[in-house]
Order: C-alpha cells, then structure tokens, then sequence
C-alpha cells in the first residue's frame, strides 16, 4: 500500500462500505419495485375482469389489447403471457403482506417457479423455504418438481428428506445464468461522465480496481489473465480479460468494447471461446464462455447473430457511473428484455394458455 494512503486508509474503508452498501440498497429497490409492479398490474386486471358479467367479451380482449399497447411503449415485459403471469401472480399472492416481506431474498423468476404450485399452504411454504434458505431459482425449480413439500410433510423421517434434498442441490451444476450479471455498475473505475476513455484506459481501471469488479461480476469470479496471447499457426491474438469461474468449473473470456457491439465483435469472441477450448483447457474444465462487455448491448445482435440461443456467448453492458434508482431499475428492465431475446426458450418454460 502506497505509504501516503495510510492515514486516510479508514474513511476510504467506510467509503467504499457505504458506495457498495449503496449498490446492494439500489439493486434491491429495483427488484422490489419491479415485483411491486408486476402485482399491481395483476390486481388491476383482475379487477377489470371482475366488474361485471355482462362485460364478458370486454374482459376476453382486455390481455390481448393491454400487450399490443403497453409492449409498443415499455418493450416485451409485457407481452400478453407476461400479463398472464402479472395476473396469475395477484391471483396467487392477493394478500400483499405474505410476499412483500420475501422479496429482498427473491426475484421474479422465483415468482415464476412459485405460480406452477396449485396448493396454496404449499406455494407460501416453497416461498417461505426458498426465501429464508436463499434457494437458487433451480433448487426452488427442482424441490417443487421433485414434491418436496410433500414428501417432508408425510415422511416420518424429515432430517433424511432433508439431507437428500441438501445432498442434490447442493451436487447440481452451477448454471451461468445465474452467475452473469447485465448492466454491471462500474462507477469504481473512476471514469466522470464527461470523460473520454480507450479501452485500454477501461482495462487499466478494471486491473486497478480488480477486487471491485470481480465483486459486481457475480459469483465466483477468479482473475486469470491481462492480454493472454493465444498463437495459432497463421497468427497471434490478444484476448483483453481472461477469469476463470469456481462454480461453473469453466475460463471466462472478456472482450472489451467501446459503444454497441457489432457483428464482427461477437464473431471475434465465438473464435476466442473456440480456440480457448481447443488450446487452453484441460480436463475437468466445462466449455469456455465469451462474454462482450460493452458500452451498449444491441437487440439486433441478440436476435440474429450466433449470439442468438448460445449458452456460452453473452453480452453484457457496463455503466461508468452510479445510475439512479430510476435509471437502474429501467437499464434492469432493458437487459432482461434484450438477454430473452438472445435465450427466448428461456422465456417460454409453460405453455401460452390462459391461466
């Protein structure tokens, strides 16, 4: 440590505390408001389905009228089997106090798994579980497929029910879905708004302030390499970030781009990701992943490049300032759009019946 930061070392300690403090309490009121919308969306429709009988035919348009209104103004979040599950989603959980005190341990895929659970005593108790065990999305997934409750509620030994489910979850792969972060909030770079910045002057920062970044990334994250230089038999190449990834078991590639990525951006990571298999891993090692962290993901480029239906090429977009609740909660709100436009059968894990 540089001898003259010793004597502000502790309030740059708290500084950073209450900088990453603010992030969690920023990140956090965007997924409650968002589950907070969501419900009242639900209640709302519900309550417009329910003011009388004779405006039957009113009703069995009011889905299909409110997703070709709302997706043309606020996106694909609402889209008429979105508004199916914002309705089945009031329907389930009408009483705001029995979920609103879940949501800082749950997100909307929760939600999601939850409405599957006809049984109401079982729903709140998956809810409850899933919330103050902090169960993943897949183990919620797994314990409501494998009737968990159920099996608890009826077994006479509980304790072996339990250990089981701990034992499988516990074995079960880590998926990158989970672990991937977009946008990531990179204000600790140190860049002002007004700034004019390379991207070697990005990667720079980004080595400079590794334990931050690694800490926005997600989970598991462990620096491999700056520039790794990967020689075939016709050239050299230069790959800007390389970490490997504990709970995936797998590298993960970094490609810095400045402004919205293009086609030739995400032809250049689907090679590197393919050479990194071929040359770099060993056995035991999952397929590499390829992430482009940029200054502005594209939907286009999700929709129609091989980026599209990938499990192991991905984008994310990186912000050089702290946004407003507002702002993050609505960047939030774009980068989930545009991820199930790059993993639609992610968005369509139940039929598109009516609920």
């Amino acid at each position: 440590m540089d001898s003259n930061l010793i004597p502000y070392q502790p309030v740059i300690s708290d500084i950073k505390n209450l900088i990453a403090a603010g992030q969690n309490v920023a990140y956090n009121a965007a997924n409650r408001a968002m589950i907070m919308t969501y419900w009242n969306i639900g209640k709302r429709i519900v309550e417009e389905e329910q003011s009388g009988a004779e405006r039957a035919e009113y009703g069995k348009r009011l889905i299909s009228i409110l997703s070709d209104e709302l997706t043309k103004e606020f996106g694909s979040n609402y889209s008429g089997r979105s508004l199916r599950y914002y309705r089945k989603f009031y329907l389930c959980f009408p009483d705001f106090e029995i979920w609103n005190t879940r949501v800082p341990n749950l997100n909307w895929s929760h939600f999601r798994a939850l409405l599957r659970v006809p049984d109401e005593d079982a729903r709140v108790w998956y809810m409850n579980e899933a919330a103050n065990e902090n169960w993943s999305v897949r183990t919620l997934d797994r314990n409501i497929g494998t009737q968990y409750y159920y099996r608890l509620l009826h077994s006479p030994k509980k304790e072996a029910v339990i250990a089981e489910m701990k034992e499988k979850t516990a074995a079960e792969p880590k998926h990158q879905f989970e672990l991937l972060k977009s946008p990531i909030v990179a204000e600790f770079l140190g860049f002002r708004t007004e700034d004019s910045f390379a991207e070697s002057d990005l990667e720079s920062a980004i080595l400079s302030h590794i334990r931050d970044f690694l800490m926005e990334m997600g989970k598991g994250f462990a620096f491999v390499a700056r520039q790794q230089h990967i020689v075939t038999d016709t050239e050299d190449y230069y790959i800007d970030l390389v970490f490997y990834n504990i709970e995936l078991k797998c590298y993960v590639l970094i490609d810095l781009k400045m402004g919205t990525i293009t086609h030739q951006d995400v032809g250049q990571i689907d090679m590197y990701v393919r050479m990194y298999d071929e040359l770099k891993c060993k056995e035991g090692d999952n397929p590499t992943i390829g992430i482009l962290l940029c200054g502005e993901t594209s939907e286009d480029i999700a929709r129609y490049s091989v980026l599209h239906d990938n499990d192991h090429l991905f984008m994310s977009k990186y912000l050089t300032y702290l946004p407003t609740k507002e702002q993050l909660r609505a960047e939030i709100e774009r980068q989930k759009n545009i991820f199930y436009m790059q993993h639609p059968k992610l968005d369509d894990k139940s039929d598109d019946s009516e609920f």
